[in-house]
């Protein structure tokens, strides 16, 4: 079976090759960018895809004849396919869990600390030539409500608890082993001066944090997001942050990306951007690699 690396860029090439062991399944790296429209063509005779974060319409794929396995390089492969689809015309998607906790969980308090005490706008303002110290956010003692607590949402846990912070949490399902205290959603919403989320996109969370649930967000908090842009109502949040029920919104991820530069999140003082880079470091994309190939042999074997 014919496998190809359909998105490989130049900061993951030498990680791949760096993992990349004698006796593994040969995969065609690809570096070269492509159009959407042309993936029929970049994928036209390979059985195995291994996916960065390249979106797969459904009616595209439906075209690559050969295709029965994509091996998406992550857990939210619904943000750029339609896997109940894909399965339907042959093709498996296969995810991979638990390779960047700790990279996510320290971007996730990056964020959180740059909200609070507005750095990046700041360091924008100091770069223009305006000289303007702001007042931020003191986050000891404040409460940090995760929405989602699995290896990411445990993680940020085990930090903001050792930043002297207050940690509750909400999850889908019971917990028989929570480290943190759980309440109902209503509870956490109204308690937390900080919100991460930390949920799985699916079908039942896809836009979780609509206009009704940040109405009843404690005024003044912090929303991160460095899980899924589609979990949050996008227009919800714009709301929220006009009326000030938001403080400031930190983002990684995003309904569309790359986010066009001319998005109005793109005109706020009031969010941070980054550019879903939170599980960009080379220890966790070496986990990530290394696990994908992992599939593959198992595939081809």
């Amino acid at each position: 079976m014919k496998a190809i690396f359909i998105d490989c860029n130049q900061q993951l090439e030498p990680i791949y090759r760096h993992v990349l062991k004698p006796d593994d399944p040969p995969i065609v790296v690809n570096t070269a960018p492509f159009e959407r429209h042309e993936l029929p063509r970049v994928l036209d005779g390979y059985a195995i895809c291994l996916d960065d974060h390249s979106y797969l319409p459904t009616d595209l794929v439906a075209q690559c004849k050969a295709l029965r396995h994509v091996v998406f390089l992550g857990t939210g492969a619904a943000s750029y396919m339609d896997v109940a689809a894909l399965k339907d015309l042959g093709v498996t998607v296969h995810t991979i869990k638990g390779y960047g906790d700790t990279a996510v969980a320290e971007h996730t308090v990056a964020l959180m600390w740059s909200a609070a005490r507005d750095v990046a706008r700041m360091d924008r303002a100091v770069r223009g030539g305006i000289w303007q110290p702001l007042e931020g956010v003191q986050l000891t003692g404040k409460t940090l409500g995760i929405i989602g607590l699995g290896g990411i949402g445990r993680e940020v846990a085990r930090i903001a608890a050792g930043m002297g912070m207050n940690v509750i949490a909400w999850n889908r399902t019971q917990l028989s082993d929570s480290p943190v205290p759980l309440v109902d959603i209503d509870t956490l919403l109204a308690s937390a001066d900080v919100l991460s989320l930390h949920l799985v996109l699916n079908d039942e969370t896809r836009g979780f944090l609509d206009a009704a649930h940040l109405r009843r967000v404690k005024p003044g908090a912090i929303l991160v997001n460095t899980a899924r842009g589609a979990l949050v109502d996008e227009g919800g949040l714009m709301q929220a942050l006009d009326n000030g029920t938001l403080r400031h919104a930190a983002l990684d991820v995003f309904h569309a990306e790359p986010l066009r530069s001319d998005h109005p999140l793109t005109r706020r003082d009031d969010v941070t951007l980054s550019a879903h880079a939170a599980f960009r470091t080379p220890e966790a994309s070496m986990t990530l690699l290394r696990r994908a190939i992992d599939i593959v042999r198992k595939i081809v074997a």
